[in-house]
């Protein structure tokens, strides 16, 4: 496992987009009880979303 691989939240093996991570990063600073909420609805959204892209963490040759 890469120094990267360490870095990165687990969760971006599902969420694929910039957008979307960058998002993800917003969500999960929050603080409460309603955020957290938000931030399972987003993540669930996101992977349903984004289930069919390539994951971009990942070399072309794998």
């Amino acid at each position: 496992m890469n120094q990267q691989d360490q870095q990165r939240p687990p969760v971006f093996r599902w969420i694929k987009t910039d957008c979307g991570r960058a998002k993800y990063a917003d969500l999960s600073a929050r603080q409460g009880l309603r955020a957290k909420g938000r931030l399972i609805w987003f993540v669930l959204i996101a992977a349903i979303r984004d289930w069919r892209l390539a994951d971009p963490d990942q070399p072309a040759g794998s």
